[in-house]
């Protein structure tokens, strides 16, 4: 269901993670996401959801279980939504790439995370 680099590089990284399909969409869990400083959490499960057309469509958004809360108890920035996939309710991280951001040839999930975790530290650092 994963592109073969997206796959290789969650299995060659170790990443643990389970995939499955919902509504059209592939939906990737990484467990135990470690989280940057700045946030009252250690860890997450993280959700993505990949849009039929991957990886010419990028990814939009990531979901969170359990919600992300930081350090001085405020959620991060447009995080207020909770959604129900996979019969869990999960954080919505209202994230979205701006035009050619994302290039279907180059970026898969590696640049992705890279994204998602950068985005993390960003918006524990607004509260510091």
């Amino acid at each position: 269901m994963l592109p073969p680099n997206d796959a290789a590089f969650l299995s060659d990284r170790n990443i643990g993670h389970t995939v499955e399909t919902e509504a059209g969409m592939i939906c990737i869990v990484i467990k135990a996401w470690t989280l940057p400083a700045g946030y009252q959490q250690g860890e997450t499960d993280l959700l993505l959801r990949l849009a039929p057309g991957y990886p010419d469509v990028p990814p939009d958004m990531w979901w969170c279980d359990p919600a992300l809360v930081l350090t001085d108890g405020t959620r991060p920035q447009a995080t207020e939504v909770m959604e129900s996939h996979l019969g869990r309710s999960w954080q919505r991280w209202s994230r979205h790439f701006q035009p050619n951001h994302w290039q279907s040839q180059v970026d898969g999930l590696e640049s992705y995370l890279a994204r998602v975790r950068g985005e993390m530290i960003r918006s524990a650092r607004r509260t510091a």
